[in-house]
């Protein structure tokens, strides 16, 4: 299980398909562009819990350990763990903390969840970053990670938010509306993809109820945006047509003719206004942080 900050309720990938090694450097990218977001976010949980008392971070699902080291920079007297199922994200995550003098405070953890969550030893602080929705069973995976937290800790989980836009409503190719339009595509997708985890259970998307039902006291909901308004830079340029053509990739047996041929035409370099040349492209998306503490 890896944490990868690209779906969230836009949901642009299917999970057990997902190559996180192959993809590794754009998980990178991707989570240095948000860390101003997920920066403003650790700054926020430093107002609920003292953060001299918070020693031990896991950061569950962390993919190369951007956020790791993030919160290990937030935290600053804390061990910062970054735990996940791949070890090539994990290598990555300890060169990034060892290239930011990081390198005494940060550590890996190689485990494969939920069976692992109760190696993970203690922790003050638990991240879980658009992971728990790639365990069948959510509800179970909360109570455990509930035992691994000491007195006062925070469980921290992203989840949801809104469905990112790149491009105008109407994008000047085919019908106006396609993201609205792939949105649904990648709901259903999504849909798929938790039905078919091991030990799937369908549960309502209320996280403060699930963290009640784990014992915790819900301390707070607040969501967060990353915003790259036109024009981007071209890192943000390159994960916005990575992004699309992960849609085509993917959504090509379900897409309507005209919207195939219009991220055809979005996708095509030599295309006016394809997403490697348009002066309009953007990036907006939101993320929401939910915390609870433990009595």
């Amino acid at each position: 299980m890896s944490q990868h900050h690209r779906h969230h309720h836009d949901h642009d990938d299917d999970g057990a398909h997902m190559d996180w090694a192959q993809m590794a450097t754009l998980l990178e990218s991707q989570a240095e562009v948000e860390s101003p977001l997920y920066a403003e976010a650790a700054d926020w949980l430093a107002t609920l819990v003292p953060a001299v008392g918070v020693r031990r971070i896991l950061d569950v699902g962390s993919g190369p350990g951007v956020l790791t080291s993030l919160l290990a920079e937030a935290f600053p007297a804390a061990e910062a763990v970054a735990v996940d199922g791949t070890a090539p994200l994990l290598e990555r995550a300890r060169a990034r903390a060892e290239a930011r003098g990081l390198g005494d405070r940060v550590s890996t953890l190689h485990a494969e969840l939920p069976d692992a969550i109760g190696d993970l030893g203690e922790a003050d602080l638990i991240w879980a970053g658009n992971s728990l929705h790639h365990i069948g069973d959510q509800r179970a995976a909360l109570a455990a990670f509930a035992e691994r937290l000491r007195p006062g800790g925070l469980m921290v989980l992203i989840e949801g938010g809104l469905p990112g836009r790149h491009l105008p409503w109407n994008q000047g190719i085919g019908r106006p509306g396609l993201e609205a339009r792939l949105d649904v595509l990648n709901s259903e997708r999504f849909g798929r993809m938790r039905a078919g985890l091991p030990d799937a259970k369908e549960e309502v998307d209320d996280w403060r109820a699930l963290l009640r039902a784990a014992g915790l006291t819900p301390a707070g909901t607040r969501t967060f945006l990353a915003d790259a308004p036109a024009p981007v830079s071209p890192v943000v340029r390159e994960q916005v047509v990575a992004h699309f053509e992960r849609h085509r990739a993917v959504c090509d047996d379900q897409l309507a003719d005209d919207d195939r041929a219009a991220l055809d035409r979005l996708l095509d370099p030599a295309e006016p206004l394809s997403v490697h040349r348009r002066d309009d492209l953007f990036r907006l998306v939101a993320r929401t942080v939910h915390t609870a503490r433990k009595g």
